[in-house]
C-alpha cells in the first residue's frame, strides 16, 4: 500500500512538474501573439495611424513567410496539429505505418524550425492565432522527454499516440491558462480514440502550467464580466444568428479547402508571383481595413465580447477574405480564434438598433462567435467551453452549449469535410514508406 502510495505522489509530482515547465516554454509563443497585436495597435489603431510604414512590413513579412514556407522551412508550416490527430484517429494499420514519420513531424526541431515563421507571421500580422502551434509544443516537448529519458516511467509507460495527446491538450490548456479548455479540447477532439486515461494528465498539466503561462497575446481574454439573464426579446435574435452563424461557418470552410488548393499549385508553379500576390492581397486588405484585418481577430472580438462598437459589416467580409489567404499559405496557426472573431462580427449589422444595449450586444456576440466557430470547427462542447472562457459570464454557458450544438449539426450536414479531416486525409493518403516532401503534404491548421 505504502509501495503504490508513493508511486502516485511521484506520478502526481510528475506530471505537475512537466506542467510548469510547459508553461515556462509557452512565453516565446505569447510574447509573439503580443509583439502582433502591439505592432497592430501602434502602426493601424493609434491616434495618428501610420498605414504605410504597416502596409510596408505586411507587405515585407508575408512575402519572406511564403518563400521560407514553401522552401528550406516547409516542415515547419502550418500548425502542426495534423500529425497529432493522425496518431489519434488513424485505424491500427496506417497508424503502425505512419507513426514514425508523424512523430518525426512532432519534434522540437520542426517546432524550432516553426518559430521564425511564427515571428514573420505576426510581424505581418497574418489572421491566425498560437492555438494550433501551442498544441504542437505541448505534444512536442513530452514526446521529446519521451525519446530523450526513457527512463522516464511516467512517460515510458504509456503509448505514444497517447503522449502526444496528452502534451497537445496540455498546450492549449496552459496557452489560454485554462484547465477547462484542455480538458474539451483532448476529449472531444485530439483523443477522440484515447479517451478517458487522458483526462487526469492533463488536467493536472494545464493547471499546474497555469501558474507560471503568461498572459501576453490575448486581449480577447475578459474577466469579471457579469451581463445578467438573457433577456426574452432576445431569444429571436439569438435563434437567427445562430442559423447565420452555422451559415458563415460553412462558407468558411467551402472557401478555405479550394482556396488552399489552389495556393498550393501557385507556389508550385510560381513561387516569386505567388508570393508577391498574397503578400499584396494581405496588404491590401489591411488597408482597407484600417488594419482590423491583421493578427487573429482578438481586439474586434473582445470589443464585440464586451458589447464595444466593433465598426462597420464590411469588416466581415475583410477578415474572412484574410482569415482564408492566411490559412491556405501556411501561417503556423489556425482558424480557432478566426472563427470566433469572424462570428462575433455578426453583431455589427445590429449596432445601433433601439432596444439592445451593450449587455445585449456581448450576449449575442458571444452567440454569435459559438455558432460560427462550431460549424466551421465542430467540437461543440469545446467550442462553447472556448467562447466561455474567454467571456468569462457563467451565467451564459448553458445557452452557449446549445447553441454550438445546433451550429455543429447543421455545419456537418451543410459544409461536408472539415479542415481538421481534409488535413488528415490528405496525410493519411501519403504513402510513409515514400520520402516525404514538406512542400507536398503541408500540416497545418
Amino acid at each position: 500500500m505504502t509501495s503504490l502510495r508513493e508511486r502516485g505522489a511521484a506520478s502526481l509530482a510528475g506530471w505537475l512538474l512537466l506542467g510548469l515547465l510547459l508553461g515556462l516554454l509557452m512565453w516565446p509563443y505569447q510574447a509573439l501573439s503580443e509583439l502582433g497585436f502591439r505592432l497592430q495597435m501602434g502602426l493601424w489603431l493609434a491616434k495618428q495611424p501610420q498605414s504605410l510604414l504597416g502596409c510596408v512590413l505586411v507587405f515585407a513579412a508575408t512575402s519572406m513567410l511564403v518563400f521560407l514556407a514553401w522552401g528550406p522551412l516547409a516542415a515547419g508550416r502550418g500548425g502542426g496539429t495534423t500529425s497529432l490527430l493522425a496518431l489519434d484517429r488513424a485505424p491500427q494499420a496506417e497508424r503502425h505505418a505512419g507513426e514514425a514519420l508523424w512523430l518525426q513531424q512532432l519534434s522540437l526541431v520542426t517546432q524550432m524550425r516553426r518559430l521564425p515563421l511564427m515571428l514573420l507571421t505576426h510581424l505581418g500580422g497574418l489572421a491566425v492565432g498560437v492555438e494550433s502551434p501551442s498544441v504542437a509544443l505541448g505534444a512536442s516537448m513530452l514526446l521529446a522527454i519521451r525519446r530523450r529519458w526513457p527512463g522516464f516511467q511516467l512517460l515510458a509507460s504509456l503509448p505514444s499516440h497517447l503522449v502526444a495527446v496528452i502534451g497537445g491538450a496540455a498546450g492549449l490548456g496552459v496557452a489560454f491558462r485554462s484547465p477547462l479548455l484542455a480538458f474539451a479540447y483532448g476529449l472531444e477532439e485530439l483523443g477522440q480514440r484515447s479517451g478517458l486515461p487522458m483526462v487526469l494528465p492533463v488536467l493536472l498539466l494545464a493547471g499546474s502550467g497555469t501558474l507560471l503561462a503568461s498572459t501576453m497575446g490575448q486581449p480577447a481574454r475578459l474577466l469579471g464580466l457579469e451581463l445578467g439573464a438573457l433577456a426574452p426579446e432576445l431569444w429571436g435574435w439569438v435563434v437567427l444568428l445562430t442559423l447565420v452563424g452555422a451559415a458563415a461557418g460553412t462558407l468558411f470552410v467551402r472557401l478555405l479547402l479550394p482556396a488552399a488548393a489552389w495556393v498550393k499549385r501557385l507556389l508550385a508553379k510560381q513561387l516569386l508571383v505567388g508570393a508577391l500576390l498574397l503578400a499584396t492581397s494581405l496588404t491590401l486588405l489591411a488597408f482597407v481595413s484600417g488594419g482590423l484585418s491583421l493578427n487573429d481577430g482578438s481586439l474586434s472580438l473582445a470589443a464585440a465580447l464586451s458589447g464595444k462598437t466593433v465598426g462597420s459589416p464590411l469588416l466581415l467580409l475583410w477578415r474572412l477574405l484574410a482569415s482564408v489567404l492566411s490559412l491556405a499559405l501556411g501561417a503556423p496557426g489556425g482558424l480557432m480564434h478566426d472563427s470566433m472573431s469572424l462570428g462575433a462580427l455578426l453583431i455589427s449589422p445590429l449596432q445601433g438598433l433601439p432596444g439592445l444595449t451593450s449587455n445585449d450586444l456581448a450576449q449575442l456576440a458571444a452567440v454569435g462567435a459559438t455558432a460560427l466557430f462550431a460549424a466551421a470547427h465542430g467540437a461543440p462542447l469545446f467550442c462553447a467551453a472556448f467562447v466561455f472562457i474567454l467571456q468569462g459570464d457563467p451565467a451564459l454557458l448553458p445557452l452557449l452549449l446549445l447553441v454550438a450544438a445546433i451550429a455543429a449539426a447543421l455545419g456537418e450536414r451543410w459544409r461536408g469535410e472539415g479542415w481538421n479531416d481534409h488535413q488528415v486525409r490528405v496525410l493519411l493518403d501519403a504513402k510513409p514508406s515514400a520520402p516525404q516532401n514538406p512542400s507536398a503534404t503541408p500540416s497545418r491548421r
